[in-house]
């Protein structure tokens, strides 16, 4: 992370709830005056095949939570993956687990904004 974002993110966190609304909606603002498109915060709700692979399954969730940083969930998933590669463990088990993080870190992230 670049000193600027984790000044950012240091500011963000000291903050009281409110003013952390205050500045997540001027950060908004910028990012519509510079004409970037604003983030869309909402997931896209892909449904789960009956039969299907991790691999799948971690290309269906990223689709569905596109707005994450999935570098920040690497080790996760690349962890629950050695386990169905390496261990045998069954990828329904190892599925459910990935909806979880990926539901977790967009939780982390958005927190009360997903609504």
């Amino acid at each position: 992370m670049g000193h600027p974002e984790k000044n950012l993110l240091e500011c963000f966190r000291r903050l009281p709830d409110a003013e952390r609304d205050t500045l997540v909606a001027f950060a908004e603002f910028l990012v519509e005056r510079a004409g970037s498109e604003p983030v869309d915060k909402q997931p896209k709700p892909i449904p789960r095949p009956e039969q299907e692979s991790v691999i799948g399954a971690i290309k269906r969730l990223s689709e569905t939570y596109h707005m994450l940083d999935r570098s920040k969930m690497l080790h996760e998933t690349s962890a629950l993956m050695a386990q169905h590669v390496m261990q045998g463990r069954a990828a329904s088990q190892v599925i459910d687990e990935l909806e979880v993080v990926f539901r977790r870190h967009y939780e982390k992230q958005f927190g009360d904004d997903n609504r």
